[in-house]
């Protein structure tokens, strides 16, 4: 794992401007200026090869004319000289270098990455805009700054320059420093998420990301934010896959590379913005308060049922379960306000004559209810407000301060429209160290993200152990220079040695083997034809189930034969496969597609021919333990239909499923990038019993590693 240390950008004492000009404003000429006005301490030198002065500062006459100890250095440069500028600078002892250039070649851009791998520099960029630190005076930035922006606590990370302006320009919280990355050619996001974690300026880190390139590195900036009781909530943009992948697998076709991070981020317990709106209500939550709760239970209460239920409704859409009161708060709640429900949400204008001693008595209940993880009151605190409905509603928000400070658990107010919210109001609630966000959907998903941070902090995720099959490099052997379907031989080799268990059957080369085979296994019998040119045989009519007899199976091997020919007439038919006929069972699947650079990503959900209309499953990154798979079955329709559904089917153990799971996410581990997909469909479970039998699988082959 290579750490950089970016301090050099960070707290740099001397800057070196290459790029900026004695006769008109290029983008060093404006980070010149920028340092100049935001009254930066250190040292300012630009490096020209004939000016005498820019922007009224003495110029070096190249590189090697810059003194010893240059902290870092800005290249606003065309892409071509690069490069070599990284080199000379090196030379020169600069410790770093910020690259705005951009428009590189193909050329151009391996010469200028083969010397960010080389370098002991911290290279950060090229193709960003630089960096602002609103503590420091410190903008190395090629642009006019944001008058909105003032000094505070929450940190950027941004690939994306225009997702940092955007965030600059829209956001209430105060800022300690924006930071965009551009392309990355050696400096990484978690090289900054290392050194905001020490930063005392800094409590909250928000990270916009395009993509990551170590996953590893990411992990372990993520344990070291934590670890130092910082908070972090991460926007990934371009979910959407583009194009079509070839896939072959069923599993291929139902999984996108967005579901890869999304099960990345969950694995580190990290929180997820899906918009900027999403992230900038969780940075607001972030910063606003210190109190993290053990859940994301919500107890929601506010004056209008209209607003309280709307909350509840998007609350469900969320997957956000507003909290169950006991008996013993429903209790209290009625005896303080007559006429109450009791339950949850809360709404304190459904009751006549309410007084603030009743609402007090109310809120209280719900607080101390253990089930309640945090207390969400709805409040329109648009700046909109007149000054009446303004006055009308602050005796109200003085009794949420009131109750934020008799618990510890974390109190927020949301006002649900996107409005800004009212700068009074917005005094109010700090005091009391309560986060006043706008927006129902965000909102609560910034709620939704606080129980996130809450169980990540408090319950730090640790990986899933990994223990390698004896046989894993033979089985990595056979598969080096395999491209496709694995042959049916060896992917039941490899299912078998992981002890996946097919039904009774047998593959045989011909009708005569066909007939033979049959009475061995014992009727009634599946027949599948057997053909290295075709991945999905039920497609094809390659499939006939519930064959009774002999003479019924011959007239199958006959009419699959003349289907196979009209539908694939170029397929290879290597024989068939025959497998006993299970009937009454319940059909799962199971399968995985390899996701870089994280690994395997395992599906497991509803199983048979309609398993993409179906589209139930969970999703996790290999490898899994049986207690998680146990939860992933839990997490679909399948898990429900286990559970037992009416007098059609009995509560079925799922025990045996998650097994089988957690070792094919073991398989997947083991044998990943060899294996790039796998579909077990239909796993055929039995009812009550739970055991199950794998009925058709298929491997996918792919380029080994180098």
């Amino acid at each position: 794992m290579t750490i950089r240390d970016v301090t050099p950008i960070m707290r740099p004492r001397a800057v070196a401007v290459l790029g900026a000009s004695a006769t008109r404003t290029t983008q060093g000429n404006q980070v010149i200026g920028n340092l100049q006005g935001a009254g930066f301490k250190g040292r300012i030198i630009p490096v020209h090869a004939t000016a005498d002065t820019i922007n009224d500062l003495p110029v070096a006459k190249g590189i090697a004319a810059l003194p010893r100890g240059v902290d870092t250095a800005v290249v606003a440069i065309p892409a071509a000289g690069v490069a070599a500028a990284l080199a000379e600078l090196e030379a020169a002892g600069v410790r770093s270098a910020v690259v705005f250039s951009n428009g590189f070649t193909a050329a151009e851009e391996r010469a200028c990455r083969a010397v960010c791998d080389a370098s002991s520099m911290a290279i950060h960029g090229p193709n960003c805009m630089g960096l602002i630190d609103l503590h420091e005076a410190m903008p190395i930035y090629p642009a006019t700054r944001t008058a909105k922006a003032r000094p505070g606590a929450v940190a950027v990370i941004a690939q994306s320059g225009s997702a940092a302006i955007s965030l600059l320009n829209s956001a209430a919280f105060g800022i300690s420093t924006i930071v965009t990355m551009g392309s990355e050619f050696q400096v990484t996001a978690p090289d900054y998420m290392r050194f905001f974690a020490v930063d005392p300026r800094t409590s909250v880190i928000g990270v916009v990301l395009e993509s990551i390139q170590r996953p590893a590195e990411f992990a372990e900036a993520v344990r070291i934010v934590y670890a130092a009781g910082k908070s972090l909530a991460v926007l990934k943009v371009g979910r959407s896959d583009v194009g079509n992948r070839a896939v072959q697998a069923h599993t291929g076709a139902m999984i996108s590379r967005a579901e890869a991070y999304d099960c990345f981020f969950a694995t580190l317990g990290v929180p997820v913005a899906r918009d900027y709106d999403e992230l900038i209500a969780t940075l607001e939550c972030f910063a606003a308060t210190d109190r993290l709760p053990r859940g994301s239970r919500l107890g929601i209460v506010g004056i209008s049922g209209g607003e309280t239920a709307l909350a509840c409704d998007i609350a469900a859409d969320l997957g956000l379960k507003p909290a169950d009161f006991a008996p013993a708060t429903r209790a209290r709640v009625i005896a303080a306000l007559s006429g109450a429900a009791g339950s949850n949400p809360l709404d304190l204008g459904a009751t006549v004559n309410h007084t603030p001693a009743q609402d007090q008595a109310a809120i209280a209940a719900i607080l101390d209810d253990p089930g309640v993880d945090s207390l969400v009151f709805i409040q329109d605190a648009q700046a909109s407000l007149t000054p009446t409905m303004l006055n009308n509603y602050t005796p109200h928000m003085r009794e949420y301060a009131a109750h934020a400070g008799r618990t510890a658990k974390p109190v927020v107010m949301l006002s649900p429209s996107a409005e800004n919210t009212h700068p009074r109001i917005h005094e109010l609630m700090a005091e009391a160290g309560i986060p006043v966000l706008r927006g129902m959907r965000p909102g609560l998903i910034a709620l939704r993200n606080l129980g996130t941070l809450g169980q990540a902090r408090m319950t730090p995720p640790t990986p899933t152990p990994h223990i390698p099959h004896p046989d894993r490099d033979t089985f990595r052997a056979a598969l080096a220079g395999l491209t496709g379907t694995v042959p049916p031989d060896l992917t039941r080799r490899i299912l078998a040695a992981y002890d996946i268990a097919f039904v009774r059957a047998a593959t045989v080369p011909d009708e005569a083997a066909a007939l033979a085979a049959a009475e061995s296994i014992g009727y009634p019998i599946v027949l599948k034809i057997v053909s290295p040119d075709i991945a999905h045989r039920s497609d094809v009519g390659g499939v006939a189930l519930g064959i009774p007899d002999a003479p019924a199976l011959a007239t199958a091997m006959a009419t699959m034969r003349t289907a196979i020919h009209t539908a694939r007439p170029c397929a290879r038919i290597d024989g068939f496969e025959l497998q006993h006929h299970l009937t009454g069972q319940i059909e799962a699947m199971a399968g995985f597609v390899a996701a870089p650079p994280f690994g395997t990503l395992l599906t497991l959900g509803t199983g048979g021919t309609m398993v993409e209309l179906q589209a139930d499953r969970s999703l996790d990154l290999c490898p899994i333990t049986p207690a998680r798979a146990t939860a992933m079955i839990t997490a679909t329709r399948l898990g429900a239909l286990l559970n037992g559904y009416r007098t059609l089917i009995p509560a079925t153990d799922t025990a045996p499923l998650a097994r089988l799971a957690a070792t094919l996410s073991r398989l997947a581990a083991d044998l990943s990038p060899h294996l790039t997909e796998c579909d077990l469909n239909p796993i055929l479970i039995t009812p009550t019993t739970g055991i199950v039998h794998l009925v058709d699988a298929l491997l996918v082959a792919g380029p080994g590693p180098g």
